[in-house]
């Protein structure tokens, strides 16, 4: 590989030659060869968004030459279109604060800048990573607000993945409407009830949740760029930080405002634990679902094989014929992941000192990768599993009928201690409870399929 030599505040560093990247990514490359894993494409877009919208302010305000910025804006849009991928290289865990990501995009974008302007990489004239990509900015105000504009990015699809999922659920609740089954408490068979309800209940689970995201998400609109290096605001024009606001809302279309207050902006990262836990609460509710949809549909012989689900591929490699639920199981362990990955975000936000948190380049990787995941698990759940879900209404009617829990139905008629014998004697004789009453005569005959229509007992009432 070939080389070229630069020069930072520590002294020279070999760069390969191609490279957009300059010294201090090199050094960070060469200090980091942690995990592999890279930038998040929301995030690399997001920095060059901020980059962007910086220039244009520093621009109108009279700071940075208009032929300098016209090619620093070229490049950041170069960046936002995904050219330049490849050249964010330093590894998400990294120095603190993220200065190795800031000054990764500041070195990409004046490079390919002077490249514009037929200079060669490495030279930084006349734009300059520093002084010209980085003006009125620091790392500390820089990537919080580059991680609420790669959420915000990515909060559309994960909207309209949720929408689709809560519409999917609805549909299969009327579908499902008027197949009585047993409900299960404590995984033990209880009072009837429907299984359209059941999924009543989980299309509203998710429209509840959407609710809860989307305040969180609103959290995400406040940027605290202009606070540079600890909120003050130092070495930035005083009207800059209303019009970077004004510059970045109508470069994305986001309803970004600045922050009540530069320092808390820059000290706290709640938003941040907000918008996860939100995601972590969805998590765990979407798990939920995920495993009842695997319970319900366990078998196909020796489960309970009250649902069916659409065959995706082979279950086994050794057992032929046999097929598992593996998208509701994929779904699982995506939850367990945006789970794990709010816990990372908690510890991460709480570590911060002082005026700084140093811990913000894992906050910029977990929190964009948990609403991706999340968004693409959600699509698929939805289209390869619920949206094909069938029902066994036989299987869940003979069910529903065995149960000796309808004795429940009872209570109003013959006590709850009475009611309880009934039971006991159904499941120890293995009788129905119709049979039980009619032998004991302890309910009019007439009255007994009034009692015991399983289609009522599923709605509000009490049946004498």
């Amino acid at each position: 590989m070939e080389y070229r030599t630069e020069k930072d505040s520590l002294g020279e560093v070999k760069v390969p030659v191609d490279a957009y990247w300059g010294a201090q990514t090199q050094r960070a490359v060469e200090n980091f060869p942690i995990s592999g894993q890279k930038a998040h494409r929301a995030f690399i877009r997001a920095s060059a968004e901020v980059k962007k919208a910086a220039c244009v302010t520093n621009t109108a305000l009279g700071l940075v030459n208009p032929e300098h910025a016209r090619v620093i804006i070229r490049a950041c849009d170069e960046i936002i279109e995904g050219k330049f991928d490849d050249q964010f290289a330093v590894d998400i865990f990294q120095a603190g604060a993220g200065t190795s990501h800031n000054m990764n995009t500041n070195e990409v974008i004046a490079n390919r800048a002077n490249e514009i302007l037929g200079h060669k990489k490495g030279e930084y004239k006349p734009v300059h990573p520093n002084d010209t990509v980085n003006m009125s900015q620091s790392t500390n105000d820089f990537i919080p607000t580059a991680i609420r504009i790669a959420s915000l990015q990515l909060r559309a699809d994960l909207k309209t993945s949720l929408e689709t999922m809560k519409s999917s659920l609805s549909d299969k609740s009327i579908e499902f409407n008027d197949i009585v089954k047993s409900a299960r408490t404590h995984l033990q068979d209880a009072v009837p009830i429907r299984l359209g309800q059941e999924f009543s209940g989980y299309a509203r689970s998710v429209e509840r949740h959407i609710e809860w995201i989307e305040k969180a998400f609103y959290e995400m609109e406040e940027i605290g760029l202009g606070g540079s290096a600890a909120g003050t605001g130092l070495n930035c024009h005083p009207d800059y930080r209303m019009k970077v606001a004004e510059n970045l809302a109508r470069q994305t279309g986001f309803d970004i405002r600045p922050a009540r207050n530069y320092f808390e902006a820059m000290q706290s990262m709640a938003p941040f634990v907000g918008l996860s836990g939100a995601l972590r609460n969805f998590a765990q509710d979407l798990s939920r679902i995920a495993n009842d949809i695997r319970l319900l549909s366990s078998g196909p012989k020796t489960g309970l094989g009250e649902l069916l689900l659409p065959p995706r591929q082979p279950g086994s490699s050794m057992m032929p014929g046999k097929v598992n639920p593996v998208i509701a199981e994929m779904t699982n362990m995506v939850c367990f992941a945006v789970i794990g990955n709010d816990e990372s975000i908690l510890w991460a936000s709480q570590a911060g000192q002082m005026d700084l948190n140093v811990m913000m380049p894992l906050i910029a990787y977990k929190l964009p990768e948990s609403i991706t995941i999340l968004t693409n698990a959600v699509d698929a759940f939805t289209r390869f599993c619920i949206d094909e879900i069938k029902a066994d209404p036989e299987k869940c009617k003979a069910y529903a009928e065995s149960s000796a829990a309808i004795v429940t139905a009872l209570n109003p008629v013959i006590g709850y201690m009475k009611a309880a014998e009934v039971a006991k004697r159904s499941f120890m004789e293995n009788k129905t409870v119709r049979e039980i009453l009619l032998e004991e005569k302890l309910v009019d005959p007439v009255k007994i399929d009034k009692i015991l229509d399983l289609r009522k007992l599923t709605d509000p009432g009490i049946n004498k």
